[in-house]
């Protein structure tokens, strides 16, 4: 498997981790992070993630979740501006991603992050909904995959007040993925619509009624 690869499918990647740290703003704050060769945009701040965290609205609720966090970019915003009481949750399928979202949360002074694997997180919140989710989920790992993804943690919105914010490349497929996220979650009281557009991406809005 490639590194690339490794970065979207491999719990335990194999290839070399090399380490480095990262100078970055997030919703105008400045952290040095730690990253990994091993771990989605480790050379900066992923284009997407950024149109992502520079438009949507501050977090609201108790319970937040960062799909796919990688080395913790969107944790870190929705951590900075999370409500007192509220915990971020950060899930990743890659140990190394886990690990340094956890570490760089630590770094910034964030105690109310608790980052892992869905298998590991399982116990954790398994009776909880979400009120607020940011995602740059990974499309690259195939459609059957990311829509697997979608379906295990979309459905888990807070009724009546939850809402996710997902950004999506354009010429990658946000509008069929809004289409597709209506056809098969409308039954569920959820619905997605497009918030916002800027830079080639999509910010798709889903909400629970």
């Amino acid at each position: 498997m490639t590194q690339a690869n490794e970065q979207y499918f491999s719990a335990h990647p194999t290839t070399k981790d090399v380490r480095s740290t990262l100078d970055v703003t997030i919703r105008g704050r400045n952290y040095t992070v730690e990253v990994s060769n091993s771990v989605f945009s480790n050379s900066r701040l992923d284009l997407g993630t950024k149109v992502l965290l520079d438009r949507v609205p501050a977090p609201e609720g108790t319970n937040l979740l960062d799909i796919g966090c990688g080395w913790g970019p969107i944790t870190l915003g929705l951590a900075a501006d999370a409500p007192q009481d509220a915990t971020v949750w950060a899930v990743d399928v890659n140990e190394r991603a886990v690990e340094l979202t956890t570490k760089n949360a630590q770094a910034a002074g964030f105690t109310h992050v608790s980052a892992g694997t869905s298998e590991s997180l399982a116990d954790a919140w398994k009776d909880v909904t979400f009120d607020t989710i940011w995602s740059n989920p990974p499309i690259r790992i195939g459609k059957e995959a990311l829509h697997a993804l979608l379906l295990e943690y979309l459905p888990r919105l807070t009724p009546g007040t939850g809402r996710a914010y997902l950004v999506v490349q354009k010429h990658l497929g946000a509008d069929p993925l809004i289409a597709w996220l209506n056809d098969q979650l409308g039954d569920q009281g959820l619905s997605a619509t497009k918030y916002a557009s800027a830079k080639g991406y999509r910010i798709i809005e889903v909400t629970r009624h």
